[in-house]
């Protein structure tokens, strides 16, 4: 896996507010900009989802995928690819939810490997866009609740 593009944002909401959320990934085309599908596939024994499959279009980035899920409470989510797509071969992230006073701390962690080359500073570049879009429309869907 190559270096990973990490970002932080607070928002005003509590840990499970903001889990809620992330879980909901039948929403994530309302706000995610580069989701356009999301389909829960298998669900645990928590009822949170396990595996989902995506439909992805980040400009030079697009593709469908589906990624297996691990949750640790409210605290975090990581995950990583269990189908590769056409382009995307290798995907692993993560979220980590840290109390911050009345609100929340996000920390977005990801890394895309791609089955077809692409110079380094613009993979990097679109993992940012992929982030930071996904950071603010985490926060502008939670506040907004």
């Amino acid at each position: 896996m190559a270096e990973r593009t990490t970002s932080s944002i607070t928002i005003a909401a509590g840990p499970s507010s903001v889990t809620e959320v992330i879980a909901d990934f039948a929403s994530y085309p309302e706000w995610a900009g580069q989701v356009k599908s999301a389909q829960v596939l298998t669900t645990g024994a928590d009822g949170r989802p396990e595996t989902v499959r995506f439909v992805l279009d980040a400009g030079v980035i697009s593709d469908q995928y589906t990624l297996g899920y691990r949750w640790t409470g409210d605290e975090a989510v990581d995950w990583r690819i269990v189908e590769a797509g056409s382009m995307v071969s290798g995907l692993t992230g993560s979220y980590r939810l840290v109390p911050e006073g009345d609100g929340t701390k996000v920390t977005y962690e990801l890394a895309v490997d791609l089955k077809v080359p692409m110079i380094g500073m613009i993979k990097r570049k679109a993992e940012k866009v992929i982030v930071d879009t996904a950071l603010k429309g985490l926060k502008k869907r939670v506040e907004g609740r």
